[in-house]
């Protein structure tokens, strides 16, 4: 399998990666205390069906359901359930998307509140929830910048390492990205932590999926009683925030913005 998408596979994810961001906002959007997590994986059904794309997660590896909704201590691959939201709850928002046979893949952390954006801010028992989504969301940004040809795979791994360390939170290094295209998981992997020039070569037209996992305690995670979730061994809460990226010559094009 080449590493390398052609043009034409990059102009398909882009398509794809548009109606994934069109569905995770609306389903950011929707959240509210009081729901189960298991109607939100309902809302993201509707969603996949009038959009028209097939689910990447539904049956991968017997995953259960078409998104992953995990909340507060559990960092990825929780199914829907009757777990009931509560205000300041928070919840990972992660799932895939297949159009035209290509996948794209991305994620958000939102805090499930009642309160306007500017009351949450102001909220001080949200003040280091709010620390951990924004530090995890720099992290993807810092690192969707070493996207680039004649960069290094390490290089992307050092920079949200560094950027974790120097806000005194920790990585789940178990979990990280991965190539992505005409299957959900593709070569490289893509580890959180790394030394600078080191590892893989990157080159135009490869696509990865970014995805730092960062834990408000520490960084080693469990699995929890499901089957599927992996949780902070520790309870502390956890945000993860996810793009999908093309490498140009230009530089890296997010295609699930």
């Amino acid at each position: 399998m080449s590493l390398i998408k052609t043009p034409a596979q990059i102009e398909a994810m882009k398509e794809g990666g548009r109606i994934l961001a069109a569905i995770l906002s609306d389903l950011a959007d929707y959240v509210k205390p009081g729901m189960t997590t298991r109607e939100l994986s309902a809302r993201t059904v509707e969603l996949l069906r009038s959009h028209q794309v097939q689910p990447s997660f539904l049956d991968y590896n017997n995953y259960p359901d078409v998104i992953c909704l995990s909340v507060n201590h559990q960092c990825v691959h929780t199914p829907g359930s009757d777990y009931v939201l509560k205000e300041g709850d928070l919840l990972k928002l992660d799932f895939g998307v297949i159009h035209k046979g290509l996948h794209t893949d991305a994620a958000r952390t939102v805090l499930v509140t009642n309160l306007s954006r500017d009351e949450a801010r102001e909220k001080k028992e949200y003040h280091n929830r709010r620390k951990l989504m924004q530090v995890t969301r720099e992290c993807l940004e810092k690192a969707i910048v070493m996207c680039r040809p004649d960069g290094y795979l390490g290089d992307i791994g050092h920079v949200i390492e560094s950027h974790v360390k120097d806000n005194g939170f920790s990585i789940a290094a178990e979990l990280g990205g991965h190539g992505i295209g005409t299957k959900l998981h593709e070569e490289p992997w893509v580890a959180n932590t790394g030394k600078p020039q080191s590892g893989m070569k990157l080159e135009a037209g490869m696509v990865l999926a970014i995805e730092p996992i960062i834990n408000m305690g520490r960084g080693a995670i469990k699995d929890g009683d499901d089957g599927f979730t992996y949780e902070t061994a520790d309870g502390s809460l956890s945000a993860h925030f996810e793009h999908t990226v093309v490498i140009t010559e230009g530089g890296p094009v997010i295609l699930t913005a």
